[in-house]
């Protein structure tokens, strides 16, 4: 028998000394080989007994680079049920013995794993989790480590996030991700939507725009995420990740991810800006001064001299603007239930007069597990209330044919804005009117409630196999509302309204209801046999109403178009006709969906997918579709014969496959519909008539895209250098267009068919690098860039033809026609018109002809006109620096878009002498002074529209507080649109480029700013 340490024995509590002394006198008691670890007590084991010591393990937890303590990070011995979280300061306690195993984790690091050998204080450093291949990364109905995803998936966490005020939440991972196209077409009108469009055009009729799917409810509201509550921003690229989405997935799909409570010390977080806009560039028309110079003076029209000098661009400008946001958020929980509550407030001012929108809402999540960590029920509810003014700014004022800005540059700028009297001056040239005075005698506003909630239950059957159950309701409800005064030019008493006031109101209601089921398995075997499995089932059911009537004849204004019905053109057959509508429609998808994916010793990955969808919009005899995909990776780096890991640390190629649907076409269009005919009457009496007004076709169906994607994951030098590069193929068969149908036998002109094809074929790269890191200081550069070739493949069959199809319709005077034609086998966005010959001594245009001889505009036929330029950019690019020194952080962000062409259709028209006597730009009588003939479209308008924009500086400090009230404090100031480098004269070469009339500069324009946003994110 050893000797044993009575000393030893004696320190020990009473209890334990009792059993010791029992076991001394049987004799069972040996002495431990002892192991000493620093800072800490002996271990012993008895192994006659088996009992080992408890004790009060205490410690700290730190992030691994800054150093940082670490709160609500959990703590739990594995294989038990004791666990705890950090404090504030990172410090924790719990019972453990000597050789148990405490694990750390916490949303955004890495876990670890430590094996307790005393009692003595721990020091945890947790890593980062998005330094690491164990990143996780959203993909459709689930997450999947980085490391082990083989499909073209891109990821933006909240920390490269885009900074500044932000009219929309895809503007955050504008240049993000490369592929994707996120362009603002009327720039920071706070009322504008935002073009979205991933890897290039794929439908005709159908829609292009990627599936949004926010915290699981696919087509979630965007309006309901606001800056500060988005974890991360996941797009599914290729047709091997969106398959799982099945006839929604053809334009790619955007998975939004909402923060989430997490256990600790409960949190106040606050996020605020405040921001004021500029005018980037204005447009160069005629000054007064200038007008009365190169017009009335210099070609001598003392008429067209109205005796005012007016500067209307200035005066449509709300050079006062400044917009606000505020987003309140309280946190917090413990092991076993989280919650997070935030509430937002937003006034956003336009650049524009009379142009706003005020909105506040919230939302709430929470989760909470039990029955022995088996059940998990989590959920969201969140709410937007918006106000919106939309009178000012329009890009089509009321549908009338000149917008508001249009106006301030064609408008005489001798002319004044007021008469005598107070009153508004109206001047009389074409298309004029004073916009001033729209906005003092219109309102058009919107007042908008979009609800969205969820929930989901989560059993864990056995340790590898959950199932779990998820049902969600968007409701989205907007009321508009038009009043025109009797005040109004309109409403004169010589027009038809005979000087009385207009009122128009419309009501819409969006809803969606989703119910999902899935199944989960994931199960590892024999340490390097990992298989993870998802079977599901899927139901959504949406849709829209709407009701809106019109009335005029109001003699008072006092009541607007709250009183519809004291409008007496419901007596008065003199007045416009009063009219009113409603409307509703709906449409249900039903799919069965399966997804497997295997991991052989984190070398060899492959993933399949499976979905079977049906949808209601689909005809008779193509209801249901199937929808697979397969992708497989391979990670070069991890093999043992793989030797160069100092320079190579990481190395995966990926290959996939995948086929989607698109079903973004209207309702019913397979079905016969009966449409009104007229009244007649019968019997003395009005009836409706009803009649076929469309084509019956059971063979309708879903377009249908078949992907192949190629890419490569890498890291180099210790991922100081790290990066994808992705190479698609995608065809789009069975197009759907609307064709001329033969009569007989069928009843209408037009039928909708599957028909077309269309090729996209691109290149997509992104990096990342660290060129210095240093104690206290790090430059970060973010690099992404894409190639793309858009093609129409086919458009026609034997039964149903198509020529071609025109885009771009050109406005008036001068009917000249369509700038877009897309035919087989050409690019989409191709120009196509007349080609610039030069000018007759008279001033005359002269074009090519076909043969190669020159005419004038009235000797040119279609058979002259030809492919002059395309309005898609071919390729894209952003870079971003990212400067870090102590608190300091500096970002300069770059975009560009490259090898595209604009029709600058502002300069068609009001670079022409022929427009006056309406003002026109100062090129008229320069740049285009040879010009003596009416526009005329060529390619002679059409400019190179590459360029470069310093979009985005931003600088920040981070104060290191030692208080225990204020957690983190983080202010900083953004610049956005900063500078432009570029040939093109208009006034902004970012246009819509994600359409079928791409490159179009119109003449009708949102003023492009530049805005200055100081902002505020502090935690307590």
């Amino acid at each position: 028998m050893s000797k044993i340490d009575f000393k030893t024995i004696a320190q020990l509590p009473k209890n334990t000394r009792l059993f010791f002394s029992l076991a001394v006198i049987a004799g069972t008691i040996q002495q431990a080989d002892a192991a000493v670890v620093p800072g800490n007590v002996l271990e012993k084991s008895y192994p006659s007994s088996g009992i080992h010591v408890q004790e009060l393990i205490k410690g700290k937890v730190q992030d691994a680079k800054t150093g940082t303590a670490i709160a609500g990070v959990s703590v739990s011995v594995k294989g038990s049920d004791k666990g705890t979280t950090s404090d504030g300061q990172g410090t924790f306690a719990i019972q453990a013995k000597a050789g148990d195993i405490l694990v750390f984790s916490s949303i955004g690091y890495r876990s670890n794993e430590i094996k307790v050998a005393g009692n003595g204080p721990l020091t945890i450093q947790l890593t980062a989790a998005e330094d690491q291949l164990e990143e996780v990364i959203v993909v459709g109905y689930g997450t999947q480590k980085k490391s082990e995803v083989t499909s073209a998936v891109a990821s933006v966490k909240e920390k490269d996030f885009n900074q500044g005020g932000m009219r929309n939440p895809m503007d955050l991972v504008q240049g993000k991700v490369a592929g994707l196209n996120v362009t603002r077409t009327q720039g920071s009108n706070p009322n504008s939507g935002t073009s979205i469009q991933l890897r290039g055009m794929a439908s005709i009729k159908g829609g292009n725009v990627p599936l949004v799917v926010i915290d699981g409810i696919p087509g979630g509201n965007l309006d309901l995420v606001k800056q500060g509550d988005i974890e991360s921003i996941d797009v599914l690229k290729d047709g091997s990740a969106a398959a799982i989405y099945g006839t929604r997935g053809n334009g790619g799909v955007i998975l939004v991810t909402t923060k989430k409570g997490k256990s600790g010390e409960p949190r106040f977080e606050y996020y605020t800006y405040g921001q004021h806009e500029s005018v980037a560039r204005r447009p160069p028309m005629l000054s007064a001064q200038e007008f009365r110079d190169y017009v009335v003076k210099g070609q001598n029209k003392p008429d067209l001299d109205l005796g005012a000098s007016t500067d209307l661009y200035n005066e449509l400008i709300n050079k006062k603007n400044f917009s606000n946001f505020h987003n309140f958020v309280a946190s917090g929980g413990g092991d076993k239930s989280n919650y997070r509550a935030s509430i937002n407030y937003e006034n956003a001012e336009g650049i524009a007069k009379e142009n706003g929108r005020q909105q506040f809402g919230g939302r709430i999540n929470f989760s909470q597990t039990g029955l022995k960590d088996r059940l998990t029920f989590s959920g969201n509810i969140a709410a937007n209330f918006n106000k919106a003014n939309l009178l000012g700014g329009k890009k089509d004022a009321n549908s009338e044919s000149v917008p508001d800005f249009e106006q301030a540059v064609q408008r005489n700028p001798t002319a004044p804005l007021y008469n005598a009297d107070g009153s508004f001056y109206q001047t009389q040239g074409y298309n004029n009117f004073n916009p001033l005075g729209r906005l003092a005698n219109r309102v058009d506003e919107r007042n908008q409630q979009t609800f969205s909630g969820d929930a989901r239950l989560k059993l864990k059957i056995i340790d590898p196999l959950s199932i779990s159950a998820f049902g969600s309701y968007v409701r989205d409800n907007w009321n508009d509302r038009q009043f025109r005064s009797s005040l109004d030019w309109d409403q004169r008493q010589d027009s038809e309204y005979q000087g009385m006031g207009y009122a128009w109101k419309r009501n819409e209601l969006n809803w969606s209801k989703t119910f999902e089921t899935t199944m989960d398995y994931n199960q590892t075997f024999n340490e390097k046999h990992t298989i993870t499995g998802l079977l599901g089932y899927s139901f959504q059911y949406t849709g829209y109403e709407r009701f809106e009537m019109a009335n005029n004849g109001f003699t008072t204004n006092a009541t607007e178009d709250w009183d519809m019905g004291s409008g007496t053109a419901l007596k008065n057959d003199k007045l416009p006709r009063p009219s009113m509508g409603s409307f509703k429609e709906d449409n249900k998808l039903i799919a069965f969906f399966g997804r497997v994916n295997y991991n052989y010793a984190d070398k060899y990955f492959v993933s399949a997918i499976l979905r079977r969808e049906g949808s209601s919009r689909f005809g008779k005899n193509h209801k249901w579709g199937n929808f697979p995909a397969i992708s497989a990776g391979w990670t070069v780096t991890n093999e043992d014969f793989f030797s160069n890991k100092e320079v190579i640390n990481n190395l995966k190629v990926r290959l996939g496959y995948g086929v989607t649907g698109n079903q973004g076409f209207p309702n019913y269009k397979s079905l016969y519909l009966l449409g009104g005919g007229g009244a007649y009457p019968i019997f003395g009496s009005y009836y409706e008539t009803y009649g076929p007004n469309s084509n019956y076709n059971p063979d309708l169906r879903w377009e249908q895209k078949a992907e192949v994607n190629f890419g490569v994951d890498f890291g180099l030098w210790n991922n100081r250098l790290t990066g994808a590069i992705d190479l698609y193929n995608r065809k789009t068969k069975d197009l759907l267009y609307e064709y001329q149908a033969q009569q007989p036998s069928y009843t209408q002109s037009k039928i909708w068919y599957n028909v077309g094809e269309v090729s996209n074929k691109g290149v997509e790269l992104q990096l990342t690098g660290v060129p210095i890191q240093k104690e206290d200081f790090k430059w970060t550069v973010d690099f992404t860039g894409n190639y793309q070739k858009n093609k129409l493949v086919k458009m026609s069959s034997d039964v149903f033809k198509s020529d071609y199809l025109e885009y771009g319709g050109l406005p008036s005077p001068g009917n000249l026609g369509n700038a877009i034609r897309l035919e087989e086998g050409g690019e989409i966005g191709s120009f196509y018109g007349k080609r610039f010959a030069g000018f007759t001594d008279e001033g005359k245009w002269l074009f090519y002809k076909a043969d190669g001889s020159k005419g004038t505009a009235a000797d040119m036929t279609n058979d002259d006109l030809t492919y002059i330029g395309n309005g898609v950019p071919k390729f894209q690019a952003s870079l971003g620096n990212r400067f870090a020194y102590k608190g300091f952080d500096l970002t300069v962000f770059f975009r560009g878009k490259f090898k595209y062409d604009i029709l600058n259709t502002a300069d068609m028209f009001f670079g022409n002498q022929k427009w006056l006597p309406n003002n026109v730009f100062e090129s008229a009588f320069t740049k285009h002074a040879n010009i003596k003939d009416d526009p005329q479209y060529s390619d002679y308008y059409l400019e190179n529209g590459s360029f470069v924009k310093l979009d985005n500086i931003t600088l920040g400090y981070n104060f290191k507080l030692k208080t225990d009230y204020i957690r983190n404090l983080y202010v900083y100031m953004t610049g956005r649109n900063i500078a432009t480098i570029t040939k093109y004269s208009g006034l902004d070469p970012e246009l819509k480029d994600t359409g079928f009339d791409a490159g179009i500069d119109s003449r009708g324009f949102y003023p492009r700013t530049r805005s200055w946003t100081i902002g505020l994110n502090v935690g307590f």
